[in-house]
């Protein structure tokens, strides 16, 4: 990672709108990918890592200015279950970086890819501590863990990934404050790393833990290498209060990438409702109109999002 300068802060320098990427873990399961395991997405970096790159690679070619990494579920512990140690461990983390990093070199090479584009960002993927649990609790938020504790959880996995080669990192779906505060902190033990803060929400105002998005946007605030503070993983429709809550509290940038707007039943492990990409592109308007910047897919959404939001990003430098 460069330290030299804010990478999200750059890049929106050269445009008023950045694109993330959209869903890993759903989309790998869309290509064949059974991910019924406590390891989810991080269980192809095992069986099948080409396909991840490949699914970074589409997105790219959808338009995708950052990709995310398929670190979400790669934690020491969750490897240490199938006996892989943490030398190995380590090693599957910097390779989900690496995935992404080929995808975009091999993308950026091609120069007919590099017309009216920005140079795509890696953000290497930083779970909760309940995606490690794999029971649910990254929305809810409610381990029972003291801040030091999570400090204590997050340290190792946090500084293989900031050493990994990404642009920055993705600290993602965190559903309380403690999360929170555990990783600003490590953000302090990491000089030169800069790290977008996403949290998950139960309403147009609360994380899912039920602190008040405003006062998680005020705690990251004030911290000069927190590069975009925003909500994922979270129903579409609570976006737009989402925004101007954040807005009202930080001046950072906000990013938002919500899921399809399917919902999830876990009593069947399916999802009911209707993932239209028109749909989706119409609502990351309202999301922008509010004050987001950065704006992508999470849960069911694919590279025919993100092409929908290229379509229309491409009028806002025409």
């Amino acid at each position: 990672m460069d330290s030299a300068f804010d990478p999200i802060a750059a890049a929106l320098e050269q445009a008023p709108l950045l694109l993330l990427d959209g869903a890993m873990a759903t989309e790998l399961e869309r290509r064949g990918c059974d991910l019924n395991d406590p390891l989810w997405s991080a269980k192809v970096l095992l069986e099948n890592p080409a396909l991840i790159r490949q699914v970074h690679a589409d997105y790219f070619a959808a338009g995708a200015d950052i990709a995310i990494t398929a670190s979400y579920q790669a934690t020491f512990e969750g490897f240490a279950r199938r006996g892989i140690d943490r030398a190995g461990a380590a090693e599957l983390m910097r390779l989900a970086v690496q995935l992404a990093v080929e995808a975009r070199e091999a993308f950026w090479a091609d120069p007919a890819n590099r017309r009216g584009r920005l140079r795509p960002l890696v953000a290497a993927s930083v779970g909760p501590y309940g995606a490690m649990l794999h029971d649910g609790s990254e929305y809810r938020g409610d381990y029972g863990l003291s801040v030091a504790e999570l400090i204590a959880f997050h340290r190792p996995r946090l500084a293989v990934l900031a050493a990994a080669g990404a642009d920055l990192l993705a600290c993602e779906t965190i559903p309380c404050r403690a999360e929170a505060e555990a990783l600003l902190a490590l953000l302090d033990e990491l000089p030169g790393i800069y790290a977008w803060f996403s949290f998950t929400a139960r309403d147009e105002a609360h994380i899912s833990h039920g602190e008040p998005i405003a006062e998680c946007a005020a705690l990251l605030a004030a911290h000069p290498r927190v590069a975009a503070v925003g909500v994922n993983c979270t129903a579409p429709r609570l976006i737009p209060g989402l925004v101007r809550a954040i807005a009202g509290a930080c001046r950072k940038p906000i990013v938002v990438y919500p899921n399809s707007g399917e919902r999830y039943d876990p009593a069947t492990g399916g999802w009911s409702g209707e993932a239209d990409c028109e749909a989706f592109g119409a609502a990351a308007r309202s999301w922008y109109s509010a004050g987001a910047r950065l704006i992508g897919g999470c849960c069911r959404t694919g590279p025919e999002h993100i092409r929908e939001l290229a379509a229309w990003a491409h009028t806002l430098i025409s």
